[in-house]
């Protein structure tokens, strides 16, 4: 008798769930009935397994609306199902092994849900997963039909329940929101899932905002637009801004631009500062072109340069005003050296980029702090711009100049080793003598300007080889003058 109690028990539980699950495929009001009467009956004989049923019919809900919104073979669903998944429990928390079996246990229920679909809507010709989507007044019997069980079920589900429901539901559109066709919010498979999710509010499921960060960092657009109607209709509170730093991180261009115009997140700054910081030069330059404001993009500059991603700070330099660089230049040139990093790469980037866009204004940027001028100067900047970048390091670049070419020369007069070096050709001599000089020049000519202490050095040997150079000569000018002076296999080596 008691194995009997339990398989009719099974059995009136099973019969709710199928019951409820065709809901979502009722086409007109007597069918609405029916199943009303039906759902009302299983209920009356004894089955309580409202959980399962409710959690079961919303993702099967979800699948409904997605799969209407493009054509899904079913050949490719277990496919593209095992795909996403993969992609959703990869930056998961959590052991691999407990991941590999959520996600054998997750796939075989969406294999389910598109199977239970299929049977209700497949063209025996295309055996594709598509049909003519639902009208609003279908989708409105659906919306009652629901309404009516929840009536039924009353205090049987929990607000944990709903809760949990209300996941269920918004994971398969999160799987397949990327092959949404445009439009497809404002359509009447949007209207069905904003229903079922109210519906489920209303009931008690507090994890909106779970979700909506959730559809936020896996591009989910179209359900980061339901759920922030949600939330404005019933007055909850979502985080825009950390949804918009999600999105950002994951490069979710779409998402991010309806968290923007539809959602008003307070600021952009944070988001473009973590760009800045990943070096992801294609979000940076979205959000510049949403019009982030110019000392926005300073600190993205310094956020840049100071994380050894040149190629963002690069463009952030085209985009800031030169006034405004200038304003700001000792500045940026703090800030670019980093929040404890002991790097000072960024600095060096933005002085050899010649940042200012004049080549006497950034060095004087350098010397300024160098010296000790401004407020708050790290000490081991200070020493790295007094040692390369100031006017003291030029001087000691001419001084050091100037002592190298008479150690040459008195090599040259005085020495006793059996090569004569005043033999040699004088170009092959001025190759010996200042071919240090130069590879460490090319190897920092890669930018606009020479750090003043390589200058320095660079000018006195232009001097001794009879150019006319002066103080305000630059680097390049001044490599590619010593360089015609300098044996051709030398130069190429």
């Amino acid at each position: 008798m008691g194995a009997c109690k339990i398989d009719q028990q099974s059995l009136l539980d099973y019969g709710l769930s199928v019951a409820l699950d065709a809901i979502w495929f009722l086409r007109t009001k007597q069918d609405l009935e029916g199943l009303n009467g039906l759902i009302a009956k299983i209920v009356a004989s004894g089955a309580k397994d409202f959980a399962r049923a409710i959690l079961r019919t919303s993702l099967l809900a979800s699948c409904v609306a997605a799969c209407q919104s493009k054509a899904i073979s079913v050949g490719d669903s277990k496919e593209i199902v095992a795909d996403r998944l993969h992609d959703r429990l990869r930056d998961c928390p959590g052991a691999d092994h407990l991941k590999i079996e959520a996600g054998v246990k997750v796939e075989k229920f969406m294999e389910w849900a598109l199977q239970c679909i299929h049977m209700h809507h497949c063209s025996e010709e295309t055996q594709r997963y598509r049909w003519n989507c639902n009208t609003l007044q279908e989708v409105q019997l659906h919306l009652s039909a629901f309404r009516a069980f929840l009536d039924i079920a009353g205090d049987n589900l929990s607000g944990k329940i709903f809760t949990e429901a209300f996941d269920a539901a918004c994971f398969p559109l999160t799987l397949f929101s990327s092959l949404f066709e445009p439009g497809w919010s404002s359509g009447s498979s949007a209207v069905s899932i904003k229903g079922l999710l109210s519906l489920l509010v209303e009931g008690g499921a507090d994890n909106v905002n779970q979700c909506f960060l959730e559809a936020a960092r896996f591009g989910s657009t179209e359900l980061v637009r339901i759920l922030l109607e949600i939330a404005y209709q019933n007055s909850l509170g979502v985080d825009i801004d950390l949804a918009l730093v999600y999105a950002s991180h994951y490069c979710k261009l779409d998402t991010m631009a309806c968290l923007v115009d539809e959602g008003n997140p307070s600021s952009l700054l944070g988001p473009l500062i973590k760009a800045a910081e990943r070096g992801s030069l294609q979000v940076v330059h979205w959000f510049v072109g949403r019009g982030v404001s110019e000392i926005e993009m300073c600190l993205a500059l310094t956020t840049a340069a100071s994380s050894g991603h040149f190629d963002v700070a690069s463009y952030l330099l085209e985009q800031i005003p030169q006034q405004i660089l200038e304003a700001l230049s000792t500045q940026i040139l703090k800030a670019a050296c980093g929040q404890g990093s002991g790097s000072l790469e960024g600095v060096a980037f933005l002085l050899r980029s010649n940042f200012l866009g004049d080549a006497t204004a950034t060095y004087d940027a350098a010397d300024l702090i160098a010296r000790g001028a401004t407020n708050g100067e790290p000490p081991d900047l200070v020493a790295f711009l007094k040692e390369h970048w100031s006017q003291v390091a030029f001087a000691e670049g001419v001084n050091a100049g100037e002592a190298h070419f008479v150690n040459v020369m008195r090599v040259l007069r005085r020495g006793t080793s059996p090569v004569c070096l005043d033999a040699l050709p004088s170009q092959m001599v001025l190759g010996i003598a200042y071919l240090p000089l130069y590879r460490a020049c090319v190897s920092e000519v890669g930018g606009q300007l020479l750090p003043q202490r390589l200058r320095g050095e660079l000018v006195e040997a232009m001097s001794r080889l009879g150019e006319l150079t002066g103080a305000e000569s630059q680097g390049k000018d001044l490599v590619m003058t010593l360089e015609r002076h300098m044996p051709a296999f030398l130069v190429g080596s």
